[in-house]
């Protein structure tokens, strides 16, 4: 938890709901309990940079026990970029986080049971959730990626080490009108929808998930092919024989763009597994790529995979 947090609070059944939060940290990590009471809900607009007007039963606490005058500036809007939930949270109301445009990331526990609508409207660089939960324990990710119809990323971290990451690449809904009937058809495009509902109740199932990858492949883009089957290959959480002998033919076969991100973002120990599965002239172009990013590190780690060529041997019946 920051050490200079000001908080806007009511009580609500089961223990706190924080309204609005001041601070100087664009990363807040919020208290698990306020006066005694467990922090168990967001209120509605807690994050938005316009709120309306508070309860008149609304509390203000703080941790370093200073009051309202020391906490002017809400962290909300545009100054967001991460934010870690108690674990004992239950409810995200409407809103809490509308038109935080640069909210990269939300921390959440296992306790997660009910999300508002407009959630994450204009998150737009919203790009993981991470669960402070084991893989295989029910969680909210089910409703926290269902408010999400963009490519968004799971990691599931319990303690901070993280034990399994999975991608849901994005998908659009359509209502098309049959102008005579006036009958309107819902349609879904993309396979994110069906990533979205790898789940048994709240738990995600990791082998229906990775079922879902050779009805991807026909339609979603080799990006966003590579980052699911690197992402399981790295953190193989459950992962089944069959599974990974097809994630690692696709990566096989695409070496060279599952290598593209990672050298932008410096990332060895992912490059090394795509190294390992990639044929002689894909390695050449991902330690060229490296040399043209300025990443030495990469570039030698490229040539130091290069499989060894075999000496040719004589006997004297060659002569």
């Amino acid at each position: 938890m920051n050490s200079s947090l000001g908080i806007l609070w009511q009580a609500c059944p089961g223990g706190a709901r924080i309204l609005r939060v001041f601070g100087d940290s664009p990363c807040p990590a919020l208290p698990v309990q306020i006066e005694g009471f467990p922090v168990v809900e967001i209120g509605p607009y807690c994050f938005a940079q316009n709120q309306r007007s508070q309860s008149a039963d609304a509390r203000f606490w703080s941790v370093d026990g200073r009051g309202p005058a020391a906490y002017p500036h809400p962290i909300a809007g545009d100054f967001v970029q991460g934010v870690t939930l108690p674990a004992g949270v239950r409810a995200l109301h409407n809103a809490a986080f509308y038109n935080c445009r640069k909210l990269e990331w939300l921390c959440a526990g296992s306790a997660l049971e009910s999300v508002g609508s407009d959630l994450f409207t204009n998150c737009r660089a919203l790009d993981r959730f991470i669960l402070d939960a084991a893989p295989d324990a029910p969680t909210g990710l089910k409703k926290l990626v269902a408010a999400v119809s963009a490519d968004i990323g799971a990691v599931f971290a319990p303690g901070g080490a993280v034990q399994a990451k999975v991608f849901y690449p994005e998908y659009f809904e359509f209502l098309d009108e049959n102008t005579p009937a006036h009958i309107f058809n819902h349609s879904i495009e993309g396979e994110g929808y069906r990533y979205r509902q790898c789940f048994d109740g709240s738990v995600l199932r990791f082998a229906e998930y990775d079922a879902a990858f050779p009805q991807a492949c026909v339609g979603e883009s080799e990006k966003t092919l590579c980052r699911i089957a690197l992402d399981r290959l790295c953190t193989p959480f459950a992962l089944l024989p069959e599974a990974q002998g097809i994630y690692s033919a696709y990566l096989a076969a695409h070496a060279a763009s599952a290598a593209a991100p990672l050298i932008a973002r410096r990332d060895t120990e992912s490059l090394q597994l795509v190294l390992k599965l990639a044929d002689e002239e894909s390695r050449r172009q991902i330690a060229l790529a490296c040399s043209q990013s300025g990443w030495s590190e990469g570039a030698a780690l490229t040539l130091g995979s290069q499989r060894p060529r075999r000496q040719k041997t004589y006997d004297f019946d060659d002569l």
